[in-house]
Protein backbone atom coordinates (compact mmCIF):
# COMPACT_ATOMS: atom_id res chain seq x y z
CA UNK A 1 0.00 0.00 0.00
CA UNK A 2 1.48 3.21 -0.54
CA UNK A 3 1.65 6.24 1.81
CA UNK A 4 1.68 9.83 1.07
CA UNK A 5 4.76 11.28 1.52
CA UNK A 6 3.66 15.42 0.48
CA UNK A 7 3.32 17.50 3.54
CA UNK A 8 -0.04 19.08 4.89
CA UNK A 9 0.08 22.69 5.64
CA UNK A 10 -2.06 23.54 9.40
CA UNK A 11 -5.95 23.55 8.06
CA UNK A 12 -5.49 21.41 5.22
CA UNK A 13 -5.51 18.47 7.67
CA UNK A 14 -9.49 17.43 6.72
CA UNK A 15 -8.64 17.70 2.63
CA UNK A 16 -5.76 15.60 2.85
CA UNK A 17 -7.99 13.32 5.35
CA UNK A 18 -10.31 12.98 2.61
CA UNK A 19 -8.08 13.14 -0.44
CA UNK A 20 -6.56 9.83 1.24
CA UNK A 21 -9.76 8.18 2.00
CA UNK A 22 -10.72 8.44 -1.62
CA UNK A 23 -7.66 7.35 -2.98
CA UNK A 24 -7.62 4.15 -0.46
CA UNK A 25 -11.55 3.06 -1.35
CA UNK A 26 -11.01 3.60 -5.03
CA UNK A 27 -7.69 1.51 -4.82
CA UNK A 28 -9.58 -1.50 -2.91
CA UNK A 29 -7.65 -1.21 0.03
CA UNK A 30 -9.24 -2.30 3.48
CA UNK A 31 -11.07 1.17 5.09
CA UNK A 32 -10.35 2.84 8.36
CA UNK A 33 -8.91 5.72 10.09
CA UNK A 34 -5.87 4.18 11.23
CA UNK A 35 -5.87 3.13 7.11
CA UNK A 36 -6.89 6.43 6.04
CA UNK A 37 -3.85 8.66 8.79
CA UNK A 38 -1.33 5.75 7.13
CA UNK A 39 -1.87 6.72 3.49
CA UNK A 40 -2.43 10.41 4.54
CA UNK A 41 1.22 10.42 6.59
CA UNK A 42 0.24 11.65 9.15
CA UNK A 43 -0.38 9.93 13.04
CA UNK A 44 -3.06 7.47 13.57
CA UNK A 45 -5.20 9.88 15.90
CA UNK A 46 -4.80 12.81 13.58
CA UNK A 47 -8.28 11.66 12.02
CA UNK A 48 -10.07 11.80 15.11
CA UNK A 49 -9.61 15.94 15.03
CA UNK A 50 -12.14 15.95 11.84
CA UNK A 51 -14.15 12.82 12.00
CA UNK A 52 -15.49 10.75 15.44
CA UNK A 53 -15.87 7.47 13.50
CA UNK A 54 -15.43 5.39 10.64
CA UNK A 55 -19.11 6.48 9.85
CA UNK A 56 -18.26 10.34 10.20
CA UNK A 57 -15.58 9.28 7.29
CA UNK A 58 -17.65 7.43 5.09
CA UNK A 59 -20.48 10.97 5.11
CA UNK A 60 -17.68 13.70 4.57
CA UNK A 61 -16.57 10.99 1.23
CA UNK A 62 -20.09 10.69 -0.02
CA UNK A 63 -20.62 14.61 0.51
CA UNK A 64 -17.47 15.20 -1.62
CA UNK A 65 -18.95 13.00 -3.97
CA UNK A 66 -22.03 14.43 -4.84
CA UNK A 67 -20.46 18.05 -4.95
CA UNK A 68 -18.46 16.86 -7.14
CA UNK A 69 -20.84 14.77 -9.44
CA UNK A 70 -22.59 18.16 -9.40
CA UNK A 71 -20.00 20.05 -10.07
CA UNK A 72 -19.78 17.80 -13.07
CA UNK A 73 -23.01 17.73 -14.70
CA UNK A 74 -23.11 21.51 -14.27
CA UNK A 75 -19.93 21.58 -16.51
CA UNK A 76 -21.83 19.23 -19.13
CA UNK A 77 -24.18 21.82 -19.38
CA UNK A 78 -22.14 24.93 -19.55
CA UNK A 79 -20.03 22.66 -21.81
CA UNK A 80 -23.42 22.84 -24.36
CA UNK A 81 -24.02 26.30 -24.18
CA UNK A 82 -20.31 27.18 -24.84
CA UNK A 83 -20.67 25.51 -28.19
CA UNK A 84 -23.57 27.20 -28.81
CA UNK A 85 -22.15 30.11 -28.64
CA UNK A 86 -18.89 29.10 -30.38
CA UNK A 87 -21.02 28.53 -33.26
CA UNK A 88 -22.98 31.88 -32.72
CA UNK A 89 -26.29 30.55 -31.91
CA UNK A 90 -28.98 31.70 -29.63
CA UNK A 91 -30.67 28.39 -29.95
CA UNK A 92 -31.25 26.45 -26.41
CA UNK A 93 -29.69 22.56 -27.03
CA UNK A 94 -31.83 20.46 -27.99
CA UNK A 95 -33.50 18.34 -24.60
CA UNK A 96 -32.18 14.87 -26.27
CA UNK A 97 -28.64 16.60 -26.33
CA UNK A 98 -28.89 17.95 -22.74
CA UNK A 99 -30.17 14.57 -21.55
CA UNK A 100 -27.45 13.06 -23.09
CA UNK A 101 -24.70 15.46 -21.69
CA UNK A 102 -26.28 14.63 -18.59
CA UNK A 103 -26.51 11.25 -19.01
CA UNK A 104 -22.54 10.73 -19.75
CA UNK A 105 -21.42 13.03 -17.26
CA UNK A 106 -23.45 10.87 -14.87
CA UNK A 107 -22.03 7.39 -15.67
CA UNK A 108 -18.48 9.34 -16.47
CA UNK A 109 -18.37 9.76 -12.68
CA UNK A 110 -19.35 6.41 -11.80
CA UNK A 111 -16.54 4.53 -13.86
CA UNK A 112 -14.09 7.05 -13.11
CA UNK A 113 -14.61 6.90 -9.16
CA UNK A 114 -16.50 3.60 -8.64
CA UNK A 115 -16.00 3.44 -4.32
CA UNK A 116 -17.01 6.87 -4.58
CA UNK A 117 -20.12 6.25 -6.00
CA UNK A 118 -21.04 2.82 -4.51
CA UNK A 119 -20.90 4.85 -1.19
CA UNK A 120 -22.71 7.60 -2.08
CA UNK A 121 -25.79 5.89 -3.41
CA UNK A 122 -24.90 2.35 -1.35
CA UNK A 123 -26.72 3.60 1.92
CA UNK A 124 -29.57 5.69 2.46
CA UNK A 125 -28.36 9.52 4.15
CA UNK A 126 -29.33 9.78 7.81
CA UNK A 127 -31.44 12.52 8.79
CA UNK A 128 -29.60 13.81 11.29
CA UNK A 129 -26.79 14.00 9.06
CA UNK A 130 -27.51 17.38 8.11
CA UNK A 131 -24.68 18.04 5.63
CA UNK A 132 -25.09 14.80 3.35
CA UNK A 133 -28.84 15.08 2.80
CA UNK A 134 -28.01 19.16 2.06
CA UNK A 135 -25.44 17.70 -0.56
CA UNK A 136 -27.86 15.08 -2.33
CA UNK A 137 -30.48 17.46 -2.03
CA UNK A 138 -28.85 19.48 -3.86
CA UNK A 139 -27.60 17.43 -6.50
CA UNK A 140 -31.48 16.25 -7.01
CA UNK A 141 -32.63 19.73 -7.27
CA UNK A 142 -29.89 20.66 -9.65
CA UNK A 143 -31.27 18.02 -12.16
CA UNK A 144 -34.81 18.65 -11.52
CA UNK A 145 -34.39 22.27 -12.65
CA UNK A 146 -32.29 21.26 -15.91
CA UNK A 147 -35.18 19.01 -16.69
CA UNK A 148 -37.82 21.48 -15.62
CA UNK A 149 -36.38 23.92 -18.16
CA UNK A 150 -36.87 21.41 -21.00
CA UNK A 151 -40.06 19.86 -20.05
CA UNK A 152 -42.22 22.74 -18.55
CA UNK A 153 -45.41 21.29 -19.10
CA UNK A 154 -44.01 17.37 -17.57
CA UNK A 155 -44.40 16.23 -14.20
CA UNK A 156 -41.34 17.24 -12.92
CA UNK A 157 -40.75 15.00 -10.47
CA UNK A 158 -41.37 11.88 -12.82
CA UNK A 159 -39.48 12.51 -14.92
CA UNK A 160 -36.47 13.57 -13.35
CA UNK A 161 -37.03 10.09 -11.99
CA UNK A 162 -37.33 8.04 -15.03
CA UNK A 163 -34.01 9.77 -16.78
CA UNK A 164 -31.80 9.20 -13.61
CA UNK A 165 -32.93 6.19 -13.39
CA UNK A 166 -31.68 5.05 -17.03
CA UNK A 167 -28.44 6.69 -16.38
CA UNK A 168 -28.18 5.32 -13.19
CA UNK A 169 -29.11 2.07 -14.22
CA UNK A 170 -26.81 2.16 -17.14
CA UNK A 171 -23.87 3.34 -14.17
CA UNK A 172 -24.52 0.65 -12.28
CA UNK A 173 -25.07 -1.84 -15.33
CA UNK A 174 -20.90 -1.15 -16.09
CA UNK A 175 -19.85 -1.00 -12.30
CA UNK A 176 -21.31 -5.13 -12.07
CA UNK A 177 -20.09 -5.81 -14.95
CA UNK A 178 -23.24 -6.68 -16.72
CA UNK A 179 -22.07 -4.19 -20.06
CA UNK A 180 -18.76 -5.18 -21.44
CA UNK A 181 -15.68 -2.56 -20.53
CA UNK A 182 -15.22 0.12 -22.93
CA UNK A 183 -13.62 3.23 -23.73
CA UNK A 184 -15.09 6.36 -22.64
CA UNK A 185 -16.14 7.14 -26.05
CA UNK A 186 -18.03 4.25 -26.46
CA UNK A 187 -19.62 4.37 -23.07
CA UNK A 188 -20.87 7.73 -24.38
CA UNK A 189 -22.30 6.46 -27.73
CA UNK A 190 -24.28 3.64 -25.77
CA UNK A 191 -25.83 6.91 -23.11
CA UNK A 192 -26.14 8.13 -26.49
CA UNK A 193 -28.02 5.54 -28.13
CA UNK A 194 -30.36 4.88 -24.91
CA UNK A 195 -31.06 8.29 -24.77
CA UNK A 196 -32.14 8.45 -28.27
CA UNK A 197 -34.11 5.26 -28.17
CA UNK A 198 -36.27 7.25 -25.60
CA UNK A 199 -36.72 10.21 -27.66
CA UNK A 200 -37.61 8.03 -30.86
CA UNK A 201 -40.12 5.83 -28.80
CA UNK A 202 -41.87 9.16 -27.40
CA UNK A 203 -41.79 10.74 -31.16
CA UNK A 204 -43.61 7.85 -32.29
CA UNK A 205 -46.40 7.65 -29.59
CA UNK A 206 -47.00 11.16 -30.91
CA UNK A 207 -46.63 10.29 -34.43
CA UNK A 208 -49.23 7.79 -34.23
Amino acid sequence: MSTSSKPYHHGDLRATLLAAAIESLEAGEPFSLRAVARRAGVSPTAPYRHFADREALDSAVAIEGFRDLRADLQAALAGLKGSAELAGSDESAAPEDVITALGVAYVGFALRRPAVFRLMFGNECDEEDSERVHASEQLHHMLNQAIGSLFPDANNSNLSIALWSVAHGLAFLHLDGKLRPQTSDDVAARVKSAVGALFALNNNKSGG
